[in-house]
């Protein structure tokens, strides 16, 4: 097979990180031509260059790429945080809260049960149910924006999809701690069950808040637009490489980094989130072309039954979580019917923390059974993601006109 006569040298991985970001974004471009979200393309292409066809990344050379992996889900992280403004978040009211909670756990409880039900295997539930909980903004707000949709559900999807993501990454705390602890049968009271993760989510949150507010410090005279960027791009890889060092998330630390500018200043807080955004674009064809690259696609018909049982539970929870929190926080009409249809996509924080997944229990430490979950995650969540983007968009679009919020 090619893959076996691949070098590994720096000069030839050079060569293979410049091809791919060629043809990821030629692939990119093709995509969005035919209304495909361009991660699509990315993976696509990763799937060609993986270790599923031709080798150019594979098993011998993918593990000195994993600091790649590393800043783009942090990027995912900070990126998540700046969407967390608190004086935006206080004016949602209390349907918001209810409707993003009860999405959320809604969709990875009922995707736990049912993949636990049919592997037996507690493990993979916890991490399936944690992965389901998240929502891709971008596919659902880009056919809110062409539609000019305005009124009582665009206003809730709008907050909802921007919010949730902060929901799942702390749900995949504990799942992860939890999964951990029973794929290498270690004895563990509630207690510990409870707190250590706590302490652990605390502890990440932590580390992003504490150095928010040296870049706050740093950033507080300073006007220079490239200095700017250099302290930004600094102090998230500080965070990742801190992070990891301490066995934390990298996500939710740089979330909390993130968070932590968005909220404690009144100026440029815009300037750094965009400066960032300008920058990322070719981290993230790389970061994506990655993931298709880890796919193994022969096993992906063999792992077809949870990924069936994933997609009808992940869709019923958000369905059914939203529904609910509408009534309870007595939300309109409209909100309570079609508020679910509108959160189907899904895409980078799910890929993000399937990656997580991978990174964390595929490097041997726990086992066959950690490399088989980690191949499992990064799969399944691949394919779903691709289902996932091509109906949410359509699925946003009959929410949007049969509620009569669309500008038609």
């Amino acid at each position: 097979m090619l893959k076996d006569v691949i070098p590994k040298d720096p000069n030839f991985l050079a060569m293979a990180i410049g091809l791919a970001l060629l043809l990821g974004w030629a692939a990119g471009l093709l995509c969005r031509k035919i209304k495909i979200p361009m991660v699509v393309g990315y993976i696509i292409v990763g799937i060609v260059l993986g270790q599923s066809l031709l080798g150019v990344f594979n098993a011998k050379n993918l593990t000195g790429l994993y600091f790649i992996t590393y800043i783009g889900l942090a990027c995912i992280g900070f990126d998540i945080g700046g969407e967390l403004a608190l004086h935006k978040m206080r004016k949602l009211g209390k349907s918001i809260i209810w409707i993003s909670i009860l999405e959320t756990v809604g969709a990875s409880v009922l995707v736990t049960i049912a993949v636990y039900l049919y592997t037996r295997k507690l493990y993979i539930a916890l991490i399936f149910g944690a992965l389901a909980s998240a929502t891709a903004p971008a596919a659902t707000v880009d056919v809110l924006r062409e539609y000019q949709a305005s009124g009582p559900l665009t206003t809730t999807t709008f907050a909802v999809v921007g919010i949730d993501d902060a929901y799942a990454v702390m749900i995949y705390a504990f799942a992860s701690f939890l999964a951990k602890v029973f794929i290498s049968n270690k004895h563990v009271n509630v207690a510990e069950a409870i707190l250590r993760p706590i302490g652990e989510i605390l502890a990440a949150l932590g580390i992003g808040l504490v150095i928010g507010l040296v870049f706050l410090f740093l950033i507080r005279n300073y006007t220079a637009t490239r200095g700017l960027l250099v302290l930004t791009w600094g102090v998230i890889i500080a965070t990742t490489g801190l992070a990891n060092w301490l066995h934390l998330s990298l996500i939710l630390a740089n979330m909390a980094l993130g968070l932590t500018v968005v909220n404690l200043t009144r100026w440029k807080r815009e300037d750094v989130f965009e400066l960032m955004r300008s920058t990322t674009p070719p981290l993230f064809v790389i970061f994506f072309v990655l993931v298709g690259a880890q796919l193994q696609a022969g096993k992906l018909v063999s792992l077809g039954v949870i990924g069936l049982l994933y997609i009808v539970f992940r869709s019923a929870g958000k369905i059914s979580g939203a529904y609910l929190g509408g009534v309870i926080s007595d939300a309109p009409k409209g909100v309570k019917r079609y508020l679910g249809l509108c959160l189907f996509s899904q895409a980078g924080v799910a890929i993000g923390l399937s990656i997580q997944t991978m990174i964390t229990f595929g490097g041997g430490q726990y086992g066959h059974a950690g490399v088989e979950l980690g191949v499992m995650a990064i799969s399944i969540i691949a394919a779903t993601s691709l289902f996932f983007q091509i109906i949410g968009p359509p699925s946003t679009r009959y929410a949007v006109i049969k509620a009569g919020e669309a500008n038609i």
